[in-house]
């Protein structure tokens, strides 16, 4: 303790993280680094397969319904125009004056003081074997299940041979990359994470989910982070999960980084705990706005409020659809074929239009913008447009009726069968066999069916997820403490992570519809939202590495040794009860 109080704190977290490799995973989005990096990589969490048969669909993201009912679309309307009067714009289908002009213009570089645009040309990825880098080719040879023919490389420069072409195929594709695929090409384009769960469906079996984050992941490790698999032994992994995720899949995640990366050590943290620590807080109502999910949960000093927690299925991907339905809607957007769910990269091009463009603020608020189509053989279009009522989308988080589910519903729950589940101990369950994890990780149940073909009965208390705006949501969470003293605190004291949290205009439009939502009969009167001290969507993964740094004890760290030889009894063979607890042992040390 000497150490630490003499110490700079970049001396540190140089000299204590150089060995703990900090992992927050998403639905959208991995954040992965060396805890004494300054930021971590922020990769797409994608994996594109070669399949031998060019599917019908190039993106295979299970269960997609793009089917929107009568009473969606009339939702939808009504919310748009409940927006438009709050916003002092004209409602959907009002008739705009054509001398309405000059509107409220945005720059037609799109600048943006939190948005750094990449104007560099876009290529199409190429799948052949040969555009493989050295490092890549180790991480694929490092796959267990993937085989590689070697190749002469002087031979195959004509690929217009197709016994030859088929054979130079890369047999996976990964971030990035993955999305910019040509949509010709024979991949399938796979997410093993939808909505803040593990996106097991009958169509995708959680066998074949955790394979492909395994072989994310090996590839970040050893293409990023240069680090093989024969060295990790020397290294730890901080877990720091989102709120949405349930207990067996947190315990698939243990599994995934100590028996198959072959981590020494590792440990369990929640988003939001690491999030105050990642700003310095020990006290705040945390929101977390990702990609797909929005969740929020209480902290009191340093110590989560598990009741609290409430997820809204909605995020920053759900923003840049309705983007694209208002603008389709004014006949503003350029008469190309986008289409986000064949084509990933449109997907991109409205996040990157989102980021630059959308904010709330009340008139009409208009900016010239260029769209790119993307089609396959042909060259990217450019198209110049005005893009009208861009502060609409944003306003879907407190207007969720805005964000029809019309695609990405989430996975069945029901998958969930735990003989031995981390958050709770209280319920009727035979442990009269040992639930080792080793046993475990792909288990069977009813005569020797696949976990996610049986679909038993019995669930695993799922995550809630709330069916209101974001106001009401915080004020709910909040307000579920019971206690005045904290209620106050926590009003004053509300901290918005994740990439939606740049949006310009966010923070007064939260801070002045929650007050609206506080009930008049608490005794409440002010709302603040506080400023995050770095990147809000690096902020848990940062806590992270403070907590991985500053753990001295690691008390709650579990060694690769005792997770495949006694699963979860650790130590005088208590189990664990919930990753509550496993974060409470991990700061004991700060209440010492």
């Amino acid at each position: 303790m000497d150490y630490l109080k003499t110490a700079l704190p970049s001396q540190i977290m140089s000299e204590r993280g150089s060995n703990l490799v900090v992992i927050n995973p998403g639905s959208a989005n991995i954040r992965i680094g060396l805890a004494s990096q300054d930021t971590p990589y922020n990769i797409p969490h994608c994996i594109a397969r070669h399949t031998k048969q060019v599917p019908k669909r190039n993106v295979q993201d299970q269960m997609l319904n793009s089917q929107v009912t009568t009473a969606q679309h009339m939702e939808r309307e009504k919310a748009y125009d409940v927006v438009a009067s709050l916003l002092k714009i004209p409602f959907l289908d009002e008739e705009v004056p054509s001398n309405s002009f000059p509107r409220k213009m945005g720059r037609v570089d799109g600048h943006n003081p939190h948005t750094i645009r990449k104007d560099l040309p876009f290529t199409w990825t190429n799948v052949n074997e040969e555009a493989i880098t050295s490092s890549s080719s180790a991480v694929e040879s490092s796959s267990k299940d993937v085989k590689i023919e070697s190749l002469d490389p002087k031979e195959g420069t004509d690929s217009k041979e197709s016994d030859v072409s088929k054979e130079k195929f890369r047999e996976f594709i990964f971030g990035e990359e993955a999305l910019r695929i040509p949509p010709s090409e024979p991949y399938c384009l796979c997410r093993p994470i939808r909505r803040g769960h593990l996106n097991i469906s009958q169509h995708y079996s959680m066998q074949q989910v955790l394979e492909d984050l395994r072989a994310i992941w090996d590839w970040i490790l050893i293409d990023k982070l240069h680090i093989p698999r024969n060295e990790r032994n020397m290294y730890s992994a901080i877990l720091v999960m989102p709120e949405s995720f349930d207990n067996p899949e947190i315990k698939e995640m243990l599994s995934l980084v100590l028996q198959e990366l072959c981590f020494g050590s590792a440990v369990v943290h929640q988003e939001g705990l690491a999030a105050i620590f990642g700003n310095g807080l020990s006290t705040a109502c945390v929101v977390n706005i990702g990609a797909q999910v929005t969740s929020m949960i209480c902290i009191e000093d340093g110590g989560t409020l598990p009741s609290t927690l409430k997820t809204l299925p909605f995020g920053g991907e759900d923003i840049a659809r309705c983007l694209l339905w208002t603008q389709r809607h004014h006949q503003t957007w350029p008469q190309i074929r986008t289409d986000i769910l064949t084509k990933p990269i449109d997907l991109l091009m409205l996040n990157q239009l989102k980021e630059t463009y959308c904010e709330i603020k009340e008139g009409e608020l208009d900016a010239v913008a260029v769209v790119h189509s993307y089609e396959d053989k042909v060259p990217v279009g450019s198209h110049k447009t005005r893009l009208t009522a861009l502060n609409v989308p944003p306003m879907g988080l407190f207007y969720p009726t805005l964000f029809v589910p019309d695609v990405y519903p989430p996975p069945p729950r029901t998958w969930f069968h735990d003989y031995e589940d981390i958050l709770e101990d209280t319920w009727n369950i035979d442990f009269s066999r040992r639930s080792d994890m080793s046993d475990t990780f792909y288990p069977n149940f009813n005569g020797g069916l696949p976990m996610w073909e049986s679909y038993p009965v019995f669930s695993s208390k799922p995550k809630k997820e709330e069916k209101v705006g974001l106001a009401e949501a915080i004020t709910n969470c909040i307000l579920s403490t019971g206690r005045i003293d904290i209620q106050r605190k926590l009003f004053c004291s509300i901290q918005l992570i994740g990439g939606v949290a740049l949006t310009s205009g966010l923070v007064p439009a939260v801070e002045e519809r929650v007050l609206h939502a506080i009930p008049p009969n608490e005794a409440i009167d002010t709302v603040e939202v506080l400023q995050s001290r770095t990147n809000p969507t690096f902020v848990p993964w940062k806590g992270g590495a403070i907590l991985g740094v500053l753990d001295l004890g690691r008390d709650a760290w579990i060694t690769r040794e005792d997770w495949i030889h006694n699963g979860l009894h650790i130590g005088s063979n208590r189990k664990y009860k919930d990753s509550y607890y496993i974060q409470a042992q991990a700061m004991c040390y700060m209440n010492s």
